[in-house]
């Protein structure tokens, strides 16, 4: 018996270090990405700096400029600046990759480090022990899957949805500089207009993958700013009250405490209907507490439930397994027509 529980952890190690080496190649490719993206996105700033300074000598000679070359620099304006936008948002979802990667290279890490430990009598798994660490590594393996189908949902309705449209609108600017050049150049304001907004909606989208601002000032603040923002986009009010100490927690920490208040939030705004919503955050340096309560129709836990698993989306069942796996709790009170309260804790440490 013995033996074959060594066998079975043997070949789970084997299969974590043949994947951790696939994603350490990956990691330094996509970092080279990066590197190249970058340098090419410097170049296109510089090319479109260089276009619009051109455009500005034209208009302010514009008697001396033929209709042909009006038409081929703005031609070239618009080429160049969806060139730019494409190639920014490309090194942006390059780096937000990156960043998953080194997370879950970092968790087989640590799971490699487990299982030669267990391997050289250390720890001594019993059999048990071992199908919890394969059913742990399934759990987050099944968790990335739903959360890389709602990325994909979002980006089709989103961005992708918006850049469609864009091109659309170039096609009719370059039919116009053809015909009617006055027009032309109101609907390449237009264009600029969607190709700004468009960019904005992206760079949201990025910064909801993975916000800048919880690196650099943590939880706290982030959280703050979510909900500010959150409130102003839903149009619903929405209060962040902290308790306890105000101090960093471990990296993996903050990111599932926000992540987890994050889907939370999303759940509201999609089902909930409330009139006001309180985010309460508490560290008292042992354990982080935070809760999201909200005063909408509430919901029956068991249907939600059933409902989740058979859509196979990222949600209840994703906030429950990415708490659990940290060692946390988490509580749902819903009554029907009374709201919904969700308290999760994590140990600190």
């Amino acid at each position: 018996m013995v033996e074959e529980i060594r066998s079975q952890v043997r070949l789970f190690l084997e299969e974590c270090i043949a994947e951790r080496e696939q994603l350490e190649k990956e990691v330094r490719e996509v970092g080279m990405l990066i590197q190249q993206s970058g340098a090419e996105a410097d170049k296109l700033a510089r090319r479109n700096a260089e276009i619009a300074n051109r455009i500005r000598q034209m208009e302010s000679s514009r008697s001396t400029v033929s209709r042909e070359d009006m038409r081929e620099l703005y031609a070239a304006a618009l080429r160049e600046q969806g060139r730019l936008f494409l190639m920014r948002g490309q090194v942006e979802t390059l780096q937000a990759n990156e960043a998953g990667q080194r997370k879950y290279l970092a968790l087989l890490n640590q799971t490699v480090s487990v299982l030669e430990d267990s391997e050289n009598g250390v720890l001594g798994l019993a059999s048990s022990e071992t199908m919890t660490a394969r059913s742990m590594v399934v759990r987050i393996i099944e968790a990335q899957e739903r959360a890389s189908l709602s990325l994909s949902r979002r980006m089709h309705d989103g961005p992708a949805q918006q850049l469609t449209n864009v091109m659309l609108q170039a096609e009719i600017c370059q039919r116009l500089l053809d015909t009617d050049v006055a027009r032309a150049r109101s609907e390449l304001e237009n264009l600029k207009r969607e190709v700004n907004k468009a960019f904005q909606r992206t760079r949201t989208f990025i910064a909801d993958l993975r916000p800048m601002m919880l690196d650099d000032l943590g939880l706290v603040p982030t959280l703050r700013r979510f909900t500010d923002t959150w409130s102003e986009e839903q149009g619903v009010e929405t209060e962040f009250v902290f308790a306890g100490s105000d101090h960093r927690l471990p990296a993996h920490i903050e990111v599932a405490i926000f992540r987890s208040i994050q889907s939370l939030m999303q759940n509201v705004a999609q089902h909930a209907n409330p009139s006001r919503v309180q985010v309460t955050l508490q560290l008292d340096g042992e354990v982080a507490e935070a809760i999201v309560q909200d005063d909408g129709v509430g919901f029956d836990m068991d249907e939600v439930m059933a409902a989740a698993d058979a859509r196979k989306t990222i949600g209840i069942s994703s906030i429950i397994d990415r708490v659990q796996l940290l060692g946390g709790t988490i509580d749902f009170e819903s009554v029907l027509g009374r709201g919904t309260k969700v308290t999760l804790r994590i140990p600190e440490a």
